[in-house]
């Protein structure tokens, strides 16, 4: 099962690697990771996505909560919240002509950035909803860079 899991950790050299080490350590696989400072200049927040049953998630919970830099450990999947990630898909300007024709982008909250010879379009949404996105394009052609997914407790 999918889980996000947020660790508030102090800004220290090596923080991230240690807490990267401990899954390559464990075999334990990380999706998606995601690091940005609080309002505190002292620390920082890391979202990581992984998967696993509870055991094994519990298990990684505790064994971030024992590395010397972590502040704080949540599941935030195991109780109501919030997550997205950021698109940000580039069409040459004939292929997003193609796109637009298509109305996948009607209903959802973008910016675009529109050149001579290209289109970018800049999407935060779900990571379903991205990914729904992505194959409902088809073979047009495109380039894409996608964030990492960032959550929140919504309680």
């Amino acid at each position: 099962m999918r889980h996000i899991i947020s660790v508030k950790l102090e800004n220290e050299s090596g923080a991230l690697s240690r807490v990267a080490n401990l899954f390559s350590a464990r075999n334990f696989n990380i999706e998606s990771l995601s690091v940005a400072p609080t309002n505190n200049p002292s620390s920082s927040i890391m979202t990581i996505v992984t998967s696993g049953n509870d055991h094994v998630i519990e298990q990684i919970i505790k064994q971030l909560s024992k590395i010397i830099d972590v502040l704080d450990v949540v599941d935030i999947t195991s109780s109501d919240h919030i997550e997205k990630q950021v698109l940000l898909i580039k069409f040459d300007s004939n292929e997003y002509q193609k796109i637009k024709a298509k109305s996948f982008f009607n209903d959802k909250s973008i910016n675009i950035y529109e050149k001579s010879t290209s289109v970018v379009i800049e999407l935060c949404s779900s990571p379903k909803e991205i990914d729904e996105i992505l194959h409902n394009i088809g073979n047009i052609e495109y380039e894409i860079v996608r964030s990492g997914t960032v959550g929140i407790n919504n309680n």
